[in-house]
């Protein structure tokens, strides 16, 4: 099993197709500007996506 999970091109609401690389087993904190698409990253594309994979 990969030790993160990785998002490429993902795009929701104010996220607009940023890649990113998230540990897996770790504390993350995400950060930045408002309206930057932080609360979609974190709850809407990443759970998805673990749910998608792991479940």
């Amino acid at each position: 099993m990969a030790d993160h999970i990785t998002l490429e091109g993902a795009r929701q609401h104010n996220l607009r197709g940023g890649t990113v690389r998230i540990p897996r087993g770790r504390l993350t904190v995400v950060t930045g500007p408002s309206g930057s698409g932080k609360s979609s990253l974190a709850f809407d594309t990443l759970y998805a996506e673990g749910q998608r994979r792991y479940v």
